[in-house]
């Protein structure tokens, strides 16, 4: 039986895409996927589509996240996930978007578009993000866990 303290963990590569210099939805994607067992490389703000292809390319991974909040995930995503799905080693590879897609709130459209470009699953702003959050990790392939189970506190009442 493996030890599943010193199994390989699954890497997930986490990025925005160029036009988008956002940070803090990098780290928060980061610290949640570390907690759920999983090694991040995470590219940050303003990627270039060709940095990102390349560095998906090279580093191989379990699943990529692309997290927009300026409001041009849609129009950067269809153009980003037409250049990861054109690498050989990309076109089986799952890959996921989300935040603020649009400038006009959310779209069946827009996510439609999205999933027929390529992407696996996409994930728009909503009016309840932890239902947002839930769904997202409710997705993701399970991860080799990271050391010992944590205990759930227990709260008083």
């Amino acid at each position: 039986m493996t030890d599943p303290r010193t199994a390989p963990r699954q890497t997930v590569l986490v990025t925005s895409m160029a036009s988008d210099s956002h940070t803090w939805n990098l780290v928060y994607l980061q610290l949640l996927l570390e907690e759920l067992g999983y090694d991040v490389v995470n590219l940050g703000p303003c990627v270039p589509d060709d940095l990102l292809v390349s560095r998906c390319a090279g580093t191989d991974p379990a699943f990529v996240v692309i997290s927009s909040v300026n409001g041009h995930g849609h129009q950067d995503g269809l153009r980003v996930i037409r250049k990861l799905r054109a690498h050989p080693d990309l076109i089986t590879t799952p890959v996921v978007i989300g935040g603020k897609l649009g400038v006009d709130g959310m779209s069946s459209a827009r996510a439609h578009a999205l999933r027929e470009a390529g992407f696996d699953e996409v994930f728009e702003e909503v009016a309840d993000p932890a239902a947002a959050l839930a769904a997202f990790a409710g997705s993701l392939p399970h991860a080799a866990p990271r050391g010992p189970v944590p205990v759930p506190l227990r709260t008083a009442r």
